[in-house]
C-alpha cells in the first residue's frame, strides 16, 4: 500500500509540474527528472549490476558455508568414532580396576597374620 501511496504521490508531483507548460522543455524534463530521482531515492532501490554482484558475493558465500557445514559434520563424526573408542576400552578396564580396587579392600578387611602370632 505504502508503495501505491508512493506512486501517487509522484504521479502528482509530475502533473503539478507539467501544468505549467509554458517552460521549456529543458526545464521540463530537469524537473520532472529530480522528481523522479528523489522518488526513487527514497525507495532505497539498487541498480542491477549491484544486485547481480550482491546475488553473486551471495552464491558464493552459500557455497561456503555449506562447505564449512560438510566439514564440521566430519570432525563431528570423526570426534563421536574417536570417542567411542576410549569410552569402550574404558569401560572394559573399569570393572578391572573396581576388582583391584576391591581386592585392596579385600586385604584390608581381613586380618594381619602379623597381629595373629
Amino acid at each position: 500500500m505504502a508503495t501505491h501511496d508512493l506512486f501517487s504521490r509522484l504521479a502528482q508531483q509530475v502533473g503539478d509540474r507539467l501544468q505549467d507548460a509554458s517552460h521549456a522543455p529543458e526545464d521540463i524534463q530537469r524537473s520532472v527528472q529530480g522528481v523522479m530521482r528523489g522518488a526513487f531515492d527514497r525507495m532505497e532501490l539498487v541498480s542491477r549490476e549491484d544486485f547481480d554482484i550482491l546475488m553473486e558475493v551471495l552464491q558464493r558465500t552459500r557455497s561456503r558455508v555449506e562447505s564449512l557445514e560438510a566439514q564440521v559434520a566430519a570432525l563431528e563424526a570423526a570426534l563421536d568414532v574417536g570417542q567411542s573408542v576410549p569410552m569402550a576400552a574404558a569401560e572394559g578396564a573399569e570393572p578391572a580396576a573396581e576388582h583391584a580396587a576391591k581386592g585392596d579392600a579385600d586385604a584390608s578387611n581381613a586380618p594381619d597374620a602379623s597381629h595373629e602370632r
